[in-house]
């Protein structure tokens, strides 16, 4: 296998165990926490926020990091991190212990995905850009499936099981590609500088990001004790929601070769919104297509985000994919609170949740087709 190859699958692994474990193996695992007796609805919606703010300070920080210690050296440290995370949480020490892993995990997600992407773009040739960028973030909707096929299975040794799982997954990814990290040149590191601002792409996916906090947090919940159709069941829509991110990945890479980065964030707001009106209705029949398309959107907007803002800055384009993955994650950290709150206020209703979250998407969808109108800098 080529060098280029593995430098991409690195990138893969870091994501996968980042954000398709890191984060979102607890989809799944919200339903039986709570069913285990580990923490209350509104409390499960609470974890799933620190890990938000966690993921706020890690890609808030993770340049820093990496001019000081070097790119390898910040993944090994991102995935040490959501190793370590997945274990402690397999004791039942309370809210606040649980609270603070989910917080790291959210640091290694945001340190994993700051740095994978822009730093495999930075030494794949250009014409292999798009299909590497595909495959690092396609590591997200890998492990989303993983994760959701694992979960059910290692739930059977209980609640403890599934965390030491995790974390066995995880380890085995970080020390089998961790010999192939990307070395990217000293410019795709450097401080912002002259960058451009890209304010269109900021807020179109910020408010992306606050709108997709529902079924990122909610999911399986809502299959699994909205509907009443059990956790096996609410973890199978964590699949049909990592089947529609692989399909979102590989589809938004070719969709900014031919629309251009501004078009295919709007076509993304629009399929977002799509997916966001399919929970409101209560018939069982629409937890599939809410599933496919919400993970299609999910993923889909950051693969033309990613893409969008190396068209936008060439080089420069670390800078300014850590300013948007900024955005995103302060947008999901405040909506998860506030949807924490919202869920226990309203007696644990999907219906408030997804409303909300439709109202950001609409929001984002507004940004998006002014930032293409108008071209805003």
């Amino acid at each position: 296998m080529k060098g280029a190859t593995l430098t991409a699958l690195s990138g893969t692994a870091a994501t996968c165990t980042g954000i398709g474990l890191a984060r979102f193996a607890y989809v799944p695992l919200f339903p039986a926490m709570v069913a285990a007796g580990w923490v209350d609805g509104a409390e499960a919606g609470l974890l799933g926020a620190l890990n938000l703010t966690g993921y706020l300070i890690g890609v808030g920080g993770v340049r820093a990091l990496a001019r000081r210690v070097s790119v390898p050296r910040a993944l090994d440290m991102g995935m040490a991190f959501a190793v370590l995370a997945f274990a402690a949480c397999a004791w039942h020490g309370g809210l606040a212990w649980l609270g603070f892993w989910r917080c790291l995990a959210g640091i290694s997600g945001g340190m994993l995905m700051g740095l994978a992407g822009p730093s495999v773009q930075a030494v794949t040739p250009p014409e292999r850009r798009g299909r590497a960028g595909g495959l690092v973030l396609f590591g997200v909707g890998g492990g989303i499936i993983l994760g959701a096929l694992l979960v059910p299975l290692l739930l059977q040794g209980g609640v403890a099981a599934a965390w030491l799982g995790l974390a066995g997954v995880a380890l085995v990814l970080w020390l089998v590609m961790r010999p192939h990290w990307p070395r990217p040149p000293a410019a795709e590191t450097a401080p912002e500088g002259s960058a451009p601002s890209a304010l269109g792409i900021i807020i179109a996916y910020a408010l992306s990001g606050a709108g997709l906090v529902p079924p990122m947090l909610y999911l399986s919940d809502l299959a699994a004790r909205g509907r009443g159709l059990g956790v096996e069941l609410g973890a199978g829509m964590w699949v049909l929601f990592g089947l529609g991110c692989i399909a979102g990945a590989l589809v938004g890479g070719r969709a900014v070769d031919r629309w251009g980065g501004r078009m295919a964030i709007l076509v993304w707001m629009v399929i977002q919104s799509i997916a966001l009106s399919l929970a409101l209705p209560k018939a069982l029949w629409v937890l599939v297509p809410l599933g496919l398309v919400s993970g299609f959107a999910a993923l889909g907007i950051t693969t033309v985000a990613l893409a969008a803002a190396r068209e936008r800055a060439g080089a420069l384009a670390g800078v300014i994919w850590v300013r948007v993955t900024a955005g995103f994650a302060v947008a999901q950290a405040v909506a998860g609170f506030a949807l924490a709150a919202l869920f226990r206020a309203t007696d644990e209703s999907h219906a408030a949740v997804f409303a909300a979250g439709l109202g950001l998407s609409l929001a984002g969808l507004a940004v998006a087709w002014a930032d293409w109108r108008w071209r805003w800098k």
